[in-house]
């Protein structure tokens, strides 16, 4: 395997890379130690692709949790009784994208002073970082870029269980990174690499995140793919949409499903068979529904395993890519694998494609969705307020628990669950407003939905309590 070498260094979060020899990307370099700290928590704000119209964009507000594909963006370690979790930040005022780290305390109900891993050099919330955390309890940190004009870096955690200083392991390029960790195997990174403008899916593997083998190709049919990943023990299983040489992303259809149970070495359907890769054909063994000659827009939201470990995913589908209630209805959905086939359900509905969600299959069978369903103060935006929906006949029939937020100020977007999701912090979110460039805030709330805790804008001290706003 060849090895290459680079030379780079983080000053008070801003990436300097030093002169590297030909033809760099890999190992070790180091930033200084501890990481900087910011005094508060701050998200960033984003849109994308303006619409000339009263929604100003396809999608828009508070972008620290976004996108979706990033997976995971949070972890709970029982060994530390933290919950870390990584995001995009900005210094109020400012407009440019900071990643940040940190972690609530389970022992002590507090948060830190977040740590500034890098300036990514950037507003494009596309670049948001993802974590895992290894077998040591080493934190790993995937930083990604948006196309291939900015680099990518992989950090790793000086000690377990630490936020405080990292080492960076690499330099190369990746986007919507969903690194796991398979106790025995190491690393099997699901990511995308776009060529000649198409979004390929490739898979990376590691057994210790400084060597990696050559990307494999997953899937490359037409334009390309999104995909939402999860683990279940060794198996990691990820769902796919595509995207067709007519209209490209912004015409995201159908669904498909596999999955691997070696650590990402082969891949099969979700019945076992397998898969010859990449996928090239839209219709292959892979294919769970066709939407596309139902005429509608496929957005993925999140994928989880029951108790029986089979796949259920989440999403949503549309009939047109662009904000308003002109391509109403915008129905989530689950399709849940029985055993031997594809059970496709509705949920509820919600006024704007990216409102994203996160789904929580219980050990007592219990089915939890906690996203953006109902209209928030931007209405037909990206967001909204936030509801609990439960379901306890998988996902036959839904019941709206509770509306965790009401008369905001701004659409809450973007709630993330975490790998191990603790009860006490059990979606993380952020929010901002959907029409025109604002402040963001991060929010997070326990399993039932009790209270609803907001991180600390500023902070004096090095350590704080969030604060309750429900």
């Amino acid at each position: 395997m060849r090895r290459l070498v680079f030379a780079a260094v983080v000053v008070f979060g801003f990436c300097v890379e030093l002169p590297a020899c030909s033809g760099a990307v890999a190992e070790s370099a180091l930033p200084p130690d501890p990481l900087p700290t910011a005094d508060g928590y701050w998200g960033i704000w984003y849109a994308n692709q303006p619409s000339g119209d009263e929604y100003k964009f396809k999608y828009s507000g508070g972008m620290a949790t976004y996108p979706q594909q990033h997976i995971p963006i949070a972890y709970y370690s029982d060994q530390a009784r933290k919950t870390f979790f990584v995001y995009g930040g900005t210094p109020p005022g400012q407009n440019r994208l900071l990643h940040m780290i940190s972690y609530y305390d389970h022992a002590t109900g507090m948060v830190p002073r977040p740590r500034i891993l890098l300036d990514k050099q950037t507003t494009d919330a596309h670049d948001n970082p993802t974590l895992m955390l290894d077998d040591a309890g080493y934190i790993w940190i995937f930083s990604n870029a948006h196309g291939t004009a900015r680099p990518s870096y992989i950090h790793r955690s000086k000690r377990p269980y630490s936020i405080d200083a990292f080492e960076r392991v690499l330099t190369t390029n990746f986007s919507y990174s969903q690194p796991w960790f398979v106790e025995g195997s190491g690393f099997c990174f699901l990511h995308t690499r776009y060529t000649q403008g198409r979004r390929l899916l490739f898979v990376w593997l590691s057994a210790d995140g400084r060597e990696w083998e050559s990307p494999r190709p997953l899937a490359q049919i037409a334009q390309g793919h999104y995909q939402i990943s999860w683990r279940d023990g060794r198996r990691i299983g990820t769902a796919l949409n595509y995207h067709p040489i007519k209209g490209g992303l912004n015409a995201r259809t159908n669904l498909y499903y596999l999955e691997s149970r070696d650590g990402g070495r082969t891949w099969s359907t979700a019945e076992g068979k397998p898969l010859e890769l990449p996928l090239r054909e839209v219709h292959n063994p892979a294919l769970v529904r066709d939407y596309e000659s139902a005429g509608l827009l496929v957005y993925l939201k999140d994928l989880a395993f029951d108790r029986q470990g089979h796949p259920v995913i989440l999403f949503l589908t549309s009939r047109g890519y662009a904000s308003g209630p002109q391509n109403d209805p915008r129905i989530w959905r689950t399709a849940r694998w029985t055993g031997s086939r594809w059970d496709c359900r509705d949920v509820t509905s919600s006024d704007n494609n990216y409102d994203f969600g996160s789904l929580y299959l219980e050990p007592d069978g219990t089915w939890r969705i906690i996203g953006p369903t109902e209209p928030g103060p931007q209405a037909y935006n990206t967001g909204g307020e936030l509801a609990i929906w439960i379901s306890s006949d998988q996902g036959r029939t839904w019941t709206r628990l509770k509306q965790l937020t009401r008369d905001s100020q701004y659409n809450h977007t973007y709630v993330r669950r975490p790998v191990n999701a603790h009860a006490d912090f059990y979606a993380l979110w952020a929010d901002g407003h959907a029409r025109q460039p604002s402040p963001s805030r991060l929010y997070f709330t326990d399993r039932e939905g009790t209270h609803v805790w907001q991180l600390p804008e500023r902070m004096d001290g090095q350590f704080a309590k969030p604060q309750a706003v429900r």
